[in-house]
């Protein structure tokens, strides 16, 4: 069997950071990925919102350097989780579990400035070049 996704996108939301009961980091947040595309003479855009969690060093990374807007690159594999309710109902969610991660540089709008990547929202930040043994590229 093969299950392997690559993502380009946006982060949603800041990264939650959270610990299990052994230690381990575990990250999560949502990803926004868009497709342009042109339907007769229009062009369409479609929004594609996905959760990704992210685990061990990696997840430590993600809180620290990730927030809200920023751009990534997520390699790792589709998961389901299924749960039911106190009331009963049975309920599932898709998942993306990251298993490398690269940063991206955030676009230069028209007319600003060019000069170093702004990742926090202060000051010439550049967060390191984070990615695992795998290269997607």
């Amino acid at each position: 069997m093969f299950n392997k996704v690559i993502l380009i996108g946006n982060l949603t939301r800041d990264p939650e950071l959270r610990y299990t009961p052994q230690g381990t980091s575990v990250c999560n947040f949502g990803l926004a990925v868009n497709r342009k595309y042109r339907q007769a003479e229009e062009m369409k855009e479609e929004v594609t919102f996905i959760n990704i969690v992210v685990f061990g060093k990696q997840a430590d990374t993600c809180g620290q350097y990730l927030s809200k807007g920023s751009p990534v690159l997520i390699e790792g594999r589709l998961r389901e989780n299924r749960w039911e309710t106190p009331e009963g109902q049975k309920r599932s969610r898709h998942e993306v579990v990251a298993e490398t991660f690269k940063f991206l540089p955030k676009k230069q709008s028209a007319g600003s400035g060019g000069g170093g990547m702004n990742n926090t929202g202060g000051g010439d930040f550049m967060p390191p070049d984070e990615s695992t043994e795998i290269e997607p590229f």
